[in-house]
């Protein structure tokens, strides 16, 4: 008979994986802001060359750059940043 037929005792059940090693892989590191700086750079010179203002162009990143660092802020639990932060919208948003 062929070694396919043949029934064989079933070994040990593999063991589960671990519920979350997040460790660094979790976190906000170097490749990531490399990521996404060049991404910012990318977006802005395919607005540029697709014929969009520079005032338009920069409140459009400068916006997207605020919620990014709003986002990493609130998920990072620095609520004194958090702080900051908004207090400098406001700020600029016054015109103070």
């Amino acid at each position: 008979m062929s070694d396919l037929l043949v029934p064989r005792p079933a070994g040990p059940a593999p063991a589960p994986a671990p519920a979350c090693s997040c460790g660094a892989a979790g976190r906000f590191g170097p490749t990531h802001a490399l990521i996404l700086l060049v991404a910012v750079l990318v977006l802005g010179t395919g607005l540029f060359l697709a014929g969009n203002q520079l005032s338009i162009i920069f409140t459009l990143l400068g916006g997207l750059g605020a919620i990014g660092a709003a986002t990493l802020t609130a998920a990072g639990g620095g609520r004194r940043l958090m702080t900051i932060l908004i207090e400098a919208a406001v700020r600029s948003s016054a015109g103070r």
